[in-house]
């Protein structure tokens, strides 16, 4: 048994101002505390309790209340390229119907047996005459959002061998070392230590000779 709408939640609205006559319109402005999991989860989003301003404009049909709305708020995540933190507006436009529990689906195609059960799973229904927002502003506000949030357009991230934030050092640079000189470089190091040790050697040969 789903729990009933209360009408004390600020995502709830009460449709009975238009009293179920066709083409009779409503406009709302509200401004609500943003509820959990308003964005895209451990990526960017709105944080609850975040004001979120909406302006909706409800209008009656003959199936229900067909609503329309925008939704501006502030989210914050992080650069997935330099992973500093950043914040940007977020303006989300939706639409969504709202039927009437009793709604006449005679004039509604059916093109198999069963498939009226299947359109109601996806269909958003009034409630004595209230309507729960926060599913369609949850799904709008996602696809409004960024999937790869960026601090700037043209930021160059951090440096693929120090981690250093590239945009606070525009020169920063690493020598090129090629593993292969490296590696010669260290082979004539070893030979020129053992020449200089039978330089070395040489010498103190000579000395013993001289001494004797």
């Amino acid at each position: 048994m789903t729990a009933r709408l209360d009408h004390r939640n600020p995502l709830v609205f009460d449709t009975h101002e238009l009293g179920r006559r066709p083409g009779a319109l409503q406009r709302l402005t509200r401004t609500i505390d943003a509820p959990k999991d308003l964005g895209i989860q451990d990526v960017v989003g709105v944080p609850e309790g975040a004001p979120v301003e909406l302006e909706l404009r409800l209008e009656s049909v003959m199936e229900g209340v067909l609503v329309t709305g925008t939704a501006r708020a502030q989210a914050e995540g992080e650069c997935v390229r330099c992973l500093e933190p950043l914040q940007l507006d977020v303006e989300a436009e939706f639409q969504e119907m709202f039927s009437y529990p009793d709604a006449d689906d005679r004039g509604r195609v059916r093109a198999e047996p069963g498939d009226d059960a299947e359109d109601d799973e996806d269909r958003l229904f009034l409630e004595d005459g209230l309507f729960d927002l926060e599913s369609v502003l949850r799904d709008a506000v996602v696809l409004a959002l960024p999937m790869q949030p960026v601090c700037q357009e043209d930021c160059p991230g951090l440096c693929s061998e120090c981690g250093a934030r590239l945009a606070d050092d525009p020169d920063h640079q690493h020598a090129a070392v090629d593993i292969r000189w490296a590696a010669l470089k260290g082979l004539a190091g070893s030979l020129g230590d053992g020449e200089n040790d039978k330089v070395n050697g040489a010498e103190a040969g000579v000395d013993e000779k001289q001494e004797k």
